[in-house]
């Protein structure tokens, strides 16, 4: 596994990490299985998935793949600042916030 590679994986793991430590005396188990948080969540790994798949083919670049990571992990430090602001899970606003992020996102693995 190359240097840059262990960096962004360490990063992204730092940021859920702080996250999650942050959030947690306040979050229920409800709170963290709330359909909307566990959508833009699941969608936000899918598409480290795709990265790292496009990555592995020859798609994309590395510094391509370093700049969609890093807009993934602005993502998931806007979701955990939402969640925070609302008892641990975002509202049907913040939501589309999110997925329109991740649009944008998206649309830019692989093309």
């Amino acid at each position: 596994m190359n240097m840059q590679k262990k960096m962004v994986l360490v990063a992204m793991g730092l940021a859920m990490a702080c996250g999650a430590a942050t959030g947690a005396s306040a979050e229920t188990r409800w709170d963290r299985d709330h359909p909307r948080q566990h959508q833009v969540l699941t969608r936000v790994a899918h598409q480290e998935h795709r990265i790292t798949r496009e990555r592995r083919e020859g798609e994309i670049g590395a510094r391509k793949a370093h700049r969609l990571r890093a807009a993934d992990v602005r993502i998931l430090r806007q979701e955990r600042r939402d969640a925070r602001m609302h008892g641990g899970h975002i509202t049907r606003a913040e939501q589309h916030h999110l997925n329109r992020a991740e649009n944008r996102v998206s649309r830019h693995i692989g093309a």
